[in-house]
């Protein structure tokens, strides 16, 4: 089984955005598409289906709020729960942003909407491969395993270093499905990481795959023509 590492996965964001000129929102976008698909998977044969989604800043807070109005369009309730200022989202973030505001989703900063009822599913979309160190707030991801709800998480469980595939601080959220981009990654080869990943599913986000072939092995890639 390919796995990549938190370079190998920024290198091949890079290239496929400058190389071969795929639009950083089409690969959100894809990203978003892949994790929908599980999340109705995971809500199916629940009526009335409610999600609730934690979002971070950066762009797995994008792919979070892109998750969002997917899963609206497709008929669920759904609830945001930001752990930043929605005014901080730059890029492909802020465009889902802008969006997901005009489609009047519910939003919070502190604590969800409908604090009384419990979501049927929690998407983790607080903090992705790039987290190298201990979050400096921790609070939402606590917020998220006590709830004792099934948990979707984007890339990879928030608080895991996914390199080597253990928590980076003294949390990290324990997800009952994964849902990872291109490949899975080099720390989820570690047997600790199985108690935070759960079910592991690999999304295709439009990558080429001459570009992640070449990556994978250390390669550098032709020039598309």
């Amino acid at each position: 089984m390919r796995r990549l590492s938190r370079a190998q996965v920024r290198e091949i964001d890079r290239r496929s955005i400058e190389q071969f000129h795929i639009p950083g929102i089409v690969l959100m976008e894809n990203a978003a598409r892949a994790v929908v698909k599980v999340a109705l998977d995971m809500l199916q044969g629940v009526g009335n289906p409610s999600a609730l989604i934690v979002g971070g800043g950066g762009n797995n807070g994008g792919d979070g709020l892109a998750v969002a109005r997917h899963l609206h369009n497709r008929g669920a309730r759904v609830e945001l729960l930001l752990a930043v200022d929605p005014e901080r989202y730059t890029g492909d973030a802020r465009i889902n942003w802008d969006i997901v505001h005009s489609m009047a989703i519910a939003c919070s900063r502190i604590e969800p909407v409908s604090t009384g009822n419990k979501p049927d599913l929690i998407i983790d979309a607080l903090f992705g491969t790039g987290l190298s160190s201990p979050p400096r707030e921790s609070w939402q991801i606590d917020w998220m395993n006590r709830h004792n709800v099934p948990i979707l998480a984007i890339d990879v469980p928030s608080g895991m270093d996914c390199d080597t595939g253990e928590p980076l601080g003294g949390a990290c959220v324990r997800a009952t499905r994964t849902v990872t981009f291109v490949a899975e990654k080099i720390g989820f080869a570690n047997p600790l990481a199985r108690q935070y990943l759960g079910e592991v599913t690999v999304g295709d986000i439009g990558c080429p795959r001459e570009l992640i072939d070449a990556v994978a092995s250390g390669a550098a890639p032709a020039e598309p023509a």
